[in-house]
């Protein structure tokens, strides 16, 4: 029997304590299963927002000890996974460092989830070749995650990639994951990329949510609410019901 989709939700970046204390509470509410945020913010433009580091860390500790929510965030060095692997629950590789094979191998000696992004172009052989260098070591909890493609067309940020879904599962044994935020790069595309990904058959979704998404210091066009992700929630359960009840026909 399939487990239950996992929702892992939360700003783009922790922008202060009190911002990430406060989504945290309200995500709870709502039932996710684990808070995202990012704090150390690779962005191709470096003038924009780069994330609060240390200091944005100890605010995901904070908000876990207060919720319970597991944190989840992107680490992007060997140092930083050194600092902090034992701190977070689970370890996000982005897209960017796919390719970045001494980075993998670090992870490979921690027991430790991953949850691996696939690269902007990269190949399903890639994609599959880059999470090998963390399953060859002791770590076996990779889980792969979806964010969308490049693509041609300029008015959405990415090209979802619904197909990698059914390959995944059929091809591997690894969970995979759909970021419907990075995927469009626009906030009303997340609701239908979030229902068409758990439709497909994903195992998770990793969603980017914010209270004041015109406030929000990193993405704030791919930004939902919480009461949008309730909708997210509401939706997703009901088409695993459906989905359940055709596995029992």
């Amino acid at each position: 029997m399939k487990k239950r989709v996992m929702i892992i939700a939360g700003p783009c970046a922790v922008e202060s304590r009190e911002q990430i204390i406060r989504i945290a509470k309200k995500l709870k509410e709502l039932g996710v299963d684990a808070l995202r945020g990012g704090v150390f913010k690779p962005r191709t433009n470096p003038d924009s927002f780069q994330g609060l580091g240390d200091e944005g860390i100890k605010y995901l500790i904070e908000a876990k000890e207060i919720t319970g929510l597991p944190i989840v965030t992107e680490l992007m060095s060997i140092e930083q996974v050194r600092r902090y692997a034992d701190k977070i629950d689970i370890i996000q590789i982005g897209a960017r460092n796919m390719y970045n094979y001494e980075l993998l191998k670090e992870l490979s000696i921690y027991n430790k989830p991953v949850l691996l992004k696939r690269g902007l172009s990269a190949t399903y052989d890639e994609w599959l070749n880059a999470s090998k260098y963390i399953t060859n070591g002791i770590n076996k909890r990779v889980i792969l995650c979806e964010r969308g493609i490049r693509g041609f067309d300029n008015s959405t940020r990415n090209v979802l990639d619904i197909q990698a879904i059914p390959y995944i599962k059929k091809n591997t044994n690894l969970p995979i994951f759909v970021d419907p935020s990075h995927a469009s790069g626009n906030s009303y595309m997340i609701y239908p990329n979030s229902v068409a990904a758990v439709a497909a058959g994903c195992d998770g979704l990793i969603i980017e949510v914010h209270d004041k998404p015109d406030e929000a210091l990193s993405d704030k066009e791919q930004a939902i609410t919480p009461d949008e992700l309730a909708k997210i929630i509401r939706d997703v359960r009901k088409i695993e019901s459906i989905l359940k009840e055709n596995e029992e026909l």
